[in-house]
């Protein structure tokens, strides 16, 4: 935050001042988490006012869902509610992926890049600086977090929380910005994309948290039926082939939709498309497990499926 305000027009700072209070909401009830350990509702109603600042206060909004579903403009109601809900996915799809070293970082330096160049390109100079410095400081992050030994840091739900939150704004601003195709690199899909981008902390969440509510727990309880887990498995618990096997495929997803959107697929084909193939390749770490553990899979699938993920 304090790269961007010196780096970025000074007019910036009135934009983004609720962002940085937000950031400050999510840093300290983060660190209270990971020094007390607190319930899971007291953390999700700082959450909702933080996102609620930046709904109301800094008008921080989807406007508009360009097509998806058919739904074009939003009146102010749904508007405030569709990205209240977005902004609290986010934000804790970040913090449930963080379950190995450098995964959430690294999706994150992915993500801010791709949206970065994005808004570079866009002629959106001041959220292109604001992506580039959450990618950088997450770079240095990175390096500490995943082959620090003597020197090892950790995100913990201090730094997951304020990834989240900066990214819901980054992909906010973005989709607002592509709502009026003006310019060479606006995009008609601009929310499907979006999607993709950040697909895996979000397919992630939305299989455990469905797994949970079909086990009758609570979707905020801990357990093992995370993407990562399930390559720990396969990969003997090295968490660095974990760590590279998700973001490679988080990337591949990204190029993907961008080329879907470059050939003139349809917005909602784009979606269901992305969501489909991203809870299909989401379960193959687990079916593989399975197949390992005595479940009946044939070998020549067994062996396809190996080949890809190994």
């Amino acid at each position: 935050m304090i790269s961007t305000l010196i780096v970025s027009d000074l007019s910036f700072f009135s934009e983004i001042k609720l962002l940085l209070v937000a950031v400050i909401m999510m840093f300290f009830i983060g660190l209270k988490d990971d020094i007390l350990i607190i319930a899971a509702w007291k953390k999700l109603v700082v959450q909702v006012l933080a996102a609620l600042l930046l709904i109301v206060l800094a008008d921080i909004r989807f406007t508009s869902l360009q097509g998806i579903l058919g739904i074009g403009k939003l009146n102010y109601v749904f508007s405030l509610a569709i990205t209240l809900f977005i902004i609290i996915v986010i934000i804790n799809a970040f913090n449930l992926i963080d379950g190995i070293d450098g995964l959430a970082s690294g999706i994150a330096i992915q993500a801010s890049t791709v949206l970065g160049i994005w808004f570079l390109l866009s002629g959106h100079l001041n959220y292109a600086i604001l992506s580039f410095a959450l990618a950088g400081s997450l770079c240095a992050f990175f390096l500490y977090n995943v082959f620090g030994h003597k020197n090892k840091i950790f995100l913990g739900d201090t730094g997951a929380l304020i990834i989240g939150v900066i990214i819901s704004v980054l992909i906010i601003k973005i989709n607002e910005y592509n709502i009026l195709h003006v310019g060479q690199f606006t995009s008609k899909v601009s929310p499907a994309i979006s999607f993709a981008i950040i697909i895996a902390p979000l397919i992630d969440t939305l299989r455990v948290f469905t797994i949970r509510i079909i086990q009758k727990k609570s979707p905020f309880s801990p357990d093992k039926n995370h993407i990562h887990h399930h390559l720990l498995k396969l990969y003997n618990n090295h968490h660095l082939k974990a760590t590279i096997t998700i973001i490679l495929m988080n990337s591949l997803f990204t190029a993907f939709a961008f080329w879907l959107a470059y050939i003139g697929v349809e917005v909602n084909m784009l979606f269901l498309t992305i969501v489909v193939l991203g809870i299909y390749i989401a379960y193959i770490p687990m079916l593989l497990n399975r197949s390992n553990a005595g479940y009946r899979v044939g070998p020549s699938l067994l062996k396809t499926l190996k080949g890809i993920i190994l």
